[in-house]
């Protein structure tokens, strides 16, 4: 989060299987671009994470509507999609894949639910065929890095000296959150929301005082799309979490009014987006005064988005937090109703590991969750190493 936050390798740093994620990618990501034309590569590759401008690009990431940079799935072939999509999986579990590629599917269902406007300065306002894969570097480089992103995806992967070193930071939402299907209904991030519930439902009146950060939920993620997160970051509003600014009033004005709608229905004030903000000593309930039961649910909790990644990853953090001392740092807070169906938004802080779920907009049915590494996303801590070995 800044200077005075320690570095360290992340978690199962040196265990094998982060070369045999690497290796998968790198694969991929070759077969990819080799089935480009040379007018789609220079458009899908940038230049490596080690210059200055490729880097500045790099760590730009959203997850709002708007273009992400690098190669859209609609601009490919068939095959080039499904090599893209090849490269997409292997920098996620199964259960991760899944859920991505569920998420991209329900930009048909949300185009149904804004009754198929044509918006946002393209033919079409909600596409699931833009979503955009961008190279940094060439695969198998000493260092190189791959982006997929589009509304409610982004996914951020740094690989050095052959091994993936970053995964964050890694963005997922659903809009809408809840959908009905037939005999049932589909909820990609439902799990997320229910195991939060389910530890905040555990707390001990005490506890929950603790835990409770506002009576009222914030109509966002606080940490927003900055490339680092600080002490003292609030909740940034809409129209800064584009790529760049709209040239159409229209659009602009659109976004103005969504942000507005967000704000008087959270009825937060500056006041309450302070007591909001992301803070170096983290807040809510410490693990460490949570019984045995809390603590296994915190660990689930946690398991859910580290779990995005490859499984050998994700046992590597699992193993990580199954460190008592480990977990006695990591904190948990919820703001809003606890009620199903109402909005909340939940942060779990650890010296090194960042979450934040809210679901809040369009009726508490539009959810927006983010893992993020306090001091390596985007793997900043090990580029930097890496840059300073290079340089003697």
């Amino acid at each position: 989060m800044s200077a005075e936050s320690p570095s360290r390798p992340v978690p199962g740093a040196t265990d094998p299987g982060r070369e045999r994620v690497a290796a998968a990618m790198t694969a991929a990501a070759a077969a990819w671009l080799c089935s480009l034309t040379s007018e789609q590569v220079t458009v899908a590759q940038h230049g490596s994470p080690l210059t200055p401008g490729a880097e500045a690009e790099r760590l730009k990431w959203f997850y709002t509507p708007t273009d992400h940079g690098g190669l859209a799935l609609r601009d490919q072939t068939p095959r080039q999609e499904s090599l893209a999509m090849q490269l997409v999986a292997s920098g996620l579990s199964e259960a991760g894949f899944a859920t991505v590629a569920t998420v991209m599917g329900l930009e048909n269902i949300l185009d149904q639910v804004e009754g198929w406007q044509v918006g946002w300065g393209r033919q079409r306002g909600r596409d699931p065929g833009l979503y955009w894969l961008r190279l940094f570097g060439r695969p198998g480089d000493p260092v190189w890095a791959w982006r997929f992103g589009g509304h409610h995806i982004s996914l951020n992967n740094l690989i050095v000296a052959g091994r993936v070193v970053s995964t964050t930071p890694c963005f997922v939402g659903a809009d809408p959150a809840q959908t009905a299907l037939l005999g049932g209904s589909l909820r990609p991030l439902h799990g997320l929301e229910h195991a939060a519930r389910q530890l905040v439902a555990s707390l001990g009146a005490r506890q929950r005082q603790r835990a409770l950060l506002h009576e009222r939920a914030v109509s966002d993620i606080v940490s927003g799309n900055r490339p680092t997160v600080a002490h003292g970051d609030t909740m940034m509003h809409m129209q800064d979490l584009w790529r760049g600014r709209f040239a159409d009033p229209s659009l602009a004005d659109l976004v103005d009014d969504i942000d507005r709608r967000a704000e008087e229905g959270s009825g937060y004030t500056e006041r309450d987006h302070a007591a909001l903000a992301i803070s170096r000593s983290p807040k809510g309930l410490g693990a460490r005064d949570m019984d045995a039961d809390q603590r296994a649910g915190l660990r689930r909790l946690l398991a859910l988005y580290t779990g995005r990644a490859p499984e050998t990853l994700a046992d590597a953090y699992a193993a990580h937090y199954a460190t008592e001392s480990v977990l006695d740092e990591v904190h948990f807070g919820w703001a809003g109703s606890t009620d199903d169906g109402e909005p909340h938004y939940y942060r779990v802080q650890g010296p090194h590991v960042l979450i934040e779920y809210d679901n809040t907009q369009r009726g508490a049915n539009h959810a927006h969750s983010v893992w993020r590494d306090l001091t390596s996303d985007f793997g900043l801590d090990i580029l930097a190493e890496h840059r300073a070995r290079s340089a003697h």
